[in-house]
């Protein structure tokens, strides 16, 4: 067996032999014009060997199977016993002579670098950067044989552990290799990133740069001096104080020394040794195909790079085939659905949608180039997203600035949604306040699902396919009736003008949140209201009530069939059956159809219902509602009260009678295309299942799930075929995980530039969160951080905080005070929810999740639009 390679024989396809560090530099050495210090790599065979002399370390590794990432402790004491074991492990002989024998070639008596290179290391979803162990410095083929060991060992420590339990990685499936190279003793040393790290433009490249070796740098020893070079040219620097440095001592080892004061405020690099660079970098990133951090060297003017992994923090860009500029929205942060997607619900949504949206890291996004690009739809569009998130408008005007990057074209381009964006607020022509319209479009569009249920009955094989393509023109159809449009637009511009209206006639903010309250027809309301119902069913029965407490009662779906056998239980599953017949295609993420539906895994709403049980009294829906609908009641007499009381009163009170009409027959409409959305996207998951389940059945597909990593065209094709590409969906199960990992911005270039706004107010208290106001009202109270509705626990007088509310997460809102989302606007569901239901609400608040502690008191400005932590 070869237990030694020179680093001129791997590649990067050998990271199973040699990890990831060693692979990559093998790559590097065999780029023109790229220098690699000489060495070699001892390979994972060598690492398998040493571990499999101590068979106490299988049973640790077992042991760290099953401890909490976060249990700091028992990683500390099981980690710390791996590395001592095999720290004591005597190296064989004949391994012993294979790193011998390199080191004689390459000189004996030399000093080297003794690096880690694990194979979960510098890969394109996950650096593993400074968690395995790196030795400067050594001299002597005893002291290399020691820290060849001492790398083996650093698999294990704890950071390492940590880190890949948070990522869920197999320490049994993690291997060590070590590269031992020729020490460089270098003038100065640093990190090229070959794509801002912070911004994420690709044509942005910055260089940090000290003096001596690069250990200071990474230890924090330092300041280092930073570049930045756009096109060929520095165009920003920053030359830091350095005071000191780490110099190789000539007996082995490193140390600190200070810097002469003359020299500690000169630049490390001339600006054209930066660009030189830079330019090296350029082909290191050619070469890997993306952007990458390189660790280089500067030795007697010359560049030697020591390492180069991918940066995997960088937002991937839309592929679009050409050169051009382009500016992206998410359409997550409007969906309400910011996590990563699999390929099949991508693709469905895709096919599904009324614009064309382009894919990046699982999620879509609306090409708004054109519009930015004409003066008058750009006008609508920033007027539209500004109302309902102000950080993409601010986000957009920042990209507008930069005048060269969106060229004005010729003509405008063609109105209407399917122009790559959202409609703006002009394409809404005037609508009667009639509430029969609202009735009309449900109708239609009930009518419209129940044909799809029963054509789509007989439909198997590539027929159903065809069918599907054919379903959604018909989808298409429904959802892009003018009338559809017109009512949904009619809700949001009556609510848009009392608001404005109201606070410039009567000095009141955000008027419309309390006309909103118990608006009739809306879906996602009567969803969360529905519930309480189901819980007044439930709430008589003891029996009931203790099994559902049960953990291990409702572990599995199938708990429905169960409650049948308990005093009131025939009851409580009939309520809970009814519920999900009229509501069981939604969950949590329902834009993604591979998402489980709560008719799939109806013990997602166990810990709603049994909140509600517990906080609420019977009949709370109902009074509820009636409350909502009072206060609005209410609420427009004192407005119109107010205003016929003003110069020109009685105008102004009919203008206002007029919209208040409009918001009460429309707003709650807002909700409905949604649900009639998500009601056909589960009679295709459905459909599309039962075809799948024939393809496990037939071998041709392990299992069902593997069906959510290919796209519908792909599915449709193994269903003609028969036949799965494997690696294909292995290799998308990789990159999903990656995908999970990533934070989608608001708004993306195709420079790779991130962009995610910012408020600028200065009318905010110190320290306090600042966001979008979009249901008015103060509230104190107990926040709750959730991020998965399954683990609700709520209490009366809690206030939710959570990365974003989808239709799904309705069901909470009834039992909470007030709202805390870090993705959000006017017009998103929770936003409309949260005033439906008379929540303080602030949305758009970044980090909420992060900077509110689970428990803290906190106090919502709903009306303001800011979040204060209280002592």
């Amino acid at each position: 067996m070869q237990y030694v390679w020179d680093l001129h024989e791997v590649d990067e396809t050998r990271v199973a032999v040699v990890g990831g560090k060693c692979a990559h530099l093998g790559g590097l050495s065999r780029i023109d014009g790229i220098h690699v210090p000489t060495g070699f790599c001892v390979t994972t065979d060598a690492f398998r060997r040493i571990v499999a002399e101590a068979p106490s370390i299988g049973d640790r590794l077992d042991q760290l199977s099953r401890v909490n990432p976060d249990d700091r402790d028992a990683i500390r004491t099981l980690s710390a016993q791996i590395r001592r074991t095999i720290e004591g492990i005597a190296i064989p002989g004949d391994l012993a002579a294979a790193i011998t024998g390199a080191l004689a070639r390459l000189g004996e008596q030399a000093a080297y670098a003794v690096r880690s290179s694990a194979t979960a290391e510098d890969l394109p979803t996950a650096s593993f950067a400074g968690q395995q162990d790196t030795y400067l410095n050594v001299v002597g083929p005893t002291a290399v044989l020691q820290h060849v060991s001492r790398c083996w060992a650093s698999l294990f420590t704890e950071r390492a552990v940590t880190y890949r339990q948070r990522n869920g990685i197999d320490h049994r499936t993690v291997h060590m290799a070590v590269v031992v190279q020729r020490m460089v003793f270098p003038h100065a040393s640093g990190v090229l990133f070959t794509a801002d790290p912070v911004t994420g433009n690709r044509k942005v490249a910055t260089v940090d740069a000290s003096f001596g070796l690069g250990e200071a740098l990474v230890s924090g020893l330092v300041n280092p001096d930073v570049f930045t070079v756009r096109d060929g040219d520095v165009v920003a620097k920053a030359i830091a104080a350095k005071e000191r440095a780490v110099h190789a001592l000539p007996t082995g080892g490193t140390r600190e020394v200070a810097i002469d004061a003359r020299r500690q405020e000169q630049p490390t690099l001339t600006d054209a040794q930066v660009v030189r660079l830079v330019e090296i970098g350029r082909r290191i990133e050619a070469h890997f195909g993306r952007p990458q951090d390189i660790e280089w060297c500067l030795v007697d003017d010359g560049f030697q790079i020591v390492q180069s992994r991918p940066i995997t923090t960088l937002f991937p860009i839309p592929e679009t085939g050409d050169r051009e500029n382009h500016v992206y929205i998410s359409v997550g942060h409007q969906q309400m659905m910011t996590d990563a997607m699999k390929p099949l619900g991508l693709s469905m949504w895709q096919l599904t949608a009324m614009a064309p949206m382009h894919e990046a890291a699982g999620r879509l996004f609306f090409d708004v180039t054109p519009r930015l690009a004409a003066p008058a739809s750009r006008t609508a569009l920033l007027d539209l997203v500004g109302r309902g998130d102000p950080l993409v408008r601010d986000a957009l005007e920042t990209v507008l600035e930069r005048e060269d990057f969106v060229p004005s074209p010729p003509d405008a381009p063609p109105g209407g949604p399917q122009s790559g964006g959202p409609p703006p607020r002009a394409a809404a022509a005037p609508v009667e306040a009639d509430p029969a319209i609202v009735t009309e479009l449900i109708e239609r569009s009930e009518s419209s699902v129940a044909a799809l249920e029963r054509d789509i009955q007989a439909k198997t094989g590539p027929a159903l396919f065809d069918f599907l393509l054919e379903a959604f023109e018909e989808h298409k159809r429904v959802v892009s009736n003018p009338l559809n449009l017109r009512a949904i637009m009619a809700g949001m511009e009556a609510t848009w003008w009392l608001n404005d209206q109201l606070e410039d006639w009567l000095g009141e903010k955000n008027a419309a949140d309390t006309l909103t309250l118990s608006a009739p027809d809306n879906i996602t309301s009567e969803m969360g209201l529905a519930l309480l119902d189901v819980a007044d069913v439930i709430r008589p029965h003891p029996e009931v009530v203790a099994f559902l407490q049960g953990s291990e009662s409702v572990e599995d779906d199938a708990f429905l069939d169960e409650l049948a056998k308990l005093a009131g239980g025939t009851e409580a599953r009939d309520a809970i059956e009814t519920y999900l017949d009229r509501y069981g295609m939604r969950c949590v993420g329902e834009i993604d159809i591979t998402r489980p539906r709560w008719r799939e895994r109806p013990t997602t709403l166990v810990p709603v219902i049994l909140d509600n049980v517990r906080n609420f009294k019977p009949g709370a829906a109902g009074r509820r509602f009636e409350q909502g609908r009072q206060k609005a009641r209410q609420k427009e007499q004192d407005v119109l009260s107010r205003l016929r009381a003003l110069p020109d009163g009685d105008r102004r009170a009919d203008t206002a009678k007029r919209m208040i009409d409009q918001v009460r027959a429309f707003i709650g409409y807002r909700e409905y295309p949604k649900y009639g959305i998500v009601s056909r996207y589960f009679v295709y998951k459905r459909a599309l299942l039962a075809e799948v389940e024939r393809l496990v059945r037939a071998d041709v597909l392990p299992e069902r799930e593997d069906a959510f990593y290919l796209t519908f065209q792909e599915l449709h094709d193994v269903v003609r075929t028969q036949q799965v590409d494997d690696q294909l969906v292995q290799q998308r199960k990789e990159a999903f995980r990656s995908h999970q990992a990533l934070t989608p911005p608001r708004v993306l270039t195709s420079d790779g530039e991130a962009l995610t706004g910012a408020y600028r107010r200065d009318d905010v208290p110190s320290g306090a969160l600042v966001g979008l106001p979009v249901s008015a009202g103060t509230v104190e109270g107990r926040a709750r951080v959730i991020l998965d509705m399954a683990d609700a626990d709520l209490e009366a007088g809690d206030i939710l905080v959570t990365t974003y509310t989808d239709p799904s997460w309705s069901p909470l809102f009834v039992g909470i005070t007030g709202l805390v989302t870090e993705v959000g606007g006017q017009m998103t569901h929770g936003a409309v929810i949260a005033r439906e239901y008379g929540l303080p609400a602030v949305v758009g608040v970044e980090g909420a999740t992060r900077r509110i502690r689970d428990g803290q008191r906190i106090r919502v400005r709903g009306t303001d639009g800011y979040v204060e932590i209280l002592p």
